[in-house]
C-alpha cells in the first residue's frame, strides 16, 4: 500500500506559478512511478505529467509542455517526493490536482492512463484568475 499526501496547491493570478508537493510513502518496492492528474468541475480527470521515480523518465501532457516541470526525489525504496513546478498558469488550469502511483513493470517507464493508477491522494486545489 502506498499513502500519498499533496501540498501546494493555491490561488493565483493568470501567468502565475505555484509548485505543488506529493509525498509518496509505502512498503519498500511499493511503487516506481508517480503522476499528477486533475480534474475541474464538469469534466474527466486527466493527466498532466508522472514520472519514474528515480528521474530517468518522464512525461508532460501536450497542453502542460513547457509550463510544467515535474521532478522526483526518491531517497529510499519506499519514499517518494514528486515535484510539480507550473509557471505561466492559464485560467484552464484551474482544477484539483491529485497525485497517484503505482507499480509497473514497462522498464524504466511508466503509462499515461489514469486508470492504471491504484493509490492517490486526495486531492489540491489550484484556482488561477484571469
Amino acid at each position: 500500500r502506498v499513502q500519498l499526501v499533496e501540498s501546494g496547491g493555491g490561488s493565483v493570478q493568470a501567468g502565475g506559478s505555484l509548485k505543488l508537493s506529493c509525498a509518496a510513502l509505502g512498503d519498500a518496492y511499493s511503487h516506481n512511478c508517480v503522476g499528477w492528474f486533475r480534474q475541474a468541475p464538469g469534466k474527466e480527470r486527466e493527466g498532466v505529467a508522472i514520472i519514474y521515480r528515480d528521474g530517468g523518465w518522464s512525461y508532460y501532457a501536450e497542453y502542460v509542455k513547457g509550463r510544467f516541470s515535474i521532478s522526483s526525489i526518491a531517497p529510499d525504496n519506499a519514499k517518494t517526493t514528486v515535484y510539480l513546478q507550473m509557471n505561466g498558469l492559464k485560467p484552464e488550469d484551474s482544477a484539483m490536482y491529485y497525485c497517484a502511483a503505482g507499480l509497473f513493470s514497462y522498464g524504466g517507464t511508466c503509462p499515461d492512463g489514469l486508470s492504471e493508477y491504484n493509490y492517490w491522494g486526495q486531492g489540491t486545489q489550484v484556482t488561477v484568475s484571469s
